[in-house]
């Protein structure tokens, strides 16, 4: 069972590794595949496949917490599934289930700029064929993957008012993630302190200036990736 232990001594992660590297080339080979049959794809028989995904997704989180509770790691300070990527996932899962739009709208932003990021430099600890380096990557995966299958093949579009949603849907958020941090002695979307080991906050001003600052970053990342989408649109419908 070391494919599920607490012990990492001979599965640790490094940036860029084989198995890295193996995970970014299926990441744009799915990608890619999506594209290119996007089509095909477009049919009600991936309905059921669609829920096969959210089902698998649940799992796997459920599968995650109880890693974490069998190995004495899992607090809520740290735990609970706050941070914008678990919220992406959750609304990875709905978006499945119920195919309704508002979830495509909140998942899109965070999806191709947060978890993309993620999956080119993950914060990981474990290697292949560890169960948290799976998870990890699985749920990173799909959160892109799905919201590529949306975009593509369902033809679902962020406009300027899901960008306007987001924002909205983030900053509602933040009071309740602030009240956990101060309530659990935890640190969710790092809106107590800074990562310890270097990062983009380094430059984004001391605290709690860094949060505005990002937040700002977010909103002009986000608004230049719905203008180049809005472009490939026109350019391909042209």
């Amino acid at each position: 069972m070391d494919w599920f232990d607490h012990s990492h001594h001979s599965l640790h992660f490094s940036l860029f590794s084989v198995s890295h590297v193996v995970t970014l080339a299926i990441f744009i080979f799915v990608a890619v595949i999506i594209f290119l049959y996007r089509k095909k794809l477009n049919d009600s028989k991936w309905k059921i496949p669609e829920k096969g995904t959210a089902y698998s997704l649940i799992l796997m989180e459920i599968m995650n917490h109880v890693w974490m509770y069998v190995h004495g790691v899992w607090k809520i300070g740290r735990s609970m599934p706050l941070e914008l990527c678990n919220i992406a996932v959750i609304l990875c899962i709905c978006l499945l289930l119920t195919r309704k739009k508002i979830f495509f709208e909140l998942l899109f932003f965070i999806a191709v700029l947060g978890a993309t990021q993620a999956i080119i430099t993950p914060a990981l600890t474990y290697d292949f064929p560890h169960f948290r380096f799976i998870h990890f990557f699985y749920s990173h995966l799909f959160a892109v993957w799905v919201t590529l299958y949306f975009t593509l093949v369902k033809g679902y579009h962020p406009t300027f008012r899901s960008f306007t949603k987001l924002i909205v849907f983030i900053n509602l958020l933040m009071p309740i993630i602030l009240i956990v941090n101060k309530q659990a002695d935890g640190n969710y979307w790092f809106l107590r302190h800074k990562p310890k080991s270097p990062s983009l906050f380094d430059v984004l001003g001391p605290y709690p200036w860094y949060i505005l600052t990002l937040e700002s970053v977010l909103i002009v990342i986000s608004v230049i990736t719905w203008l180049i989408l809005r472009k490939m649109r026109r350019t391909f419908s042209a």
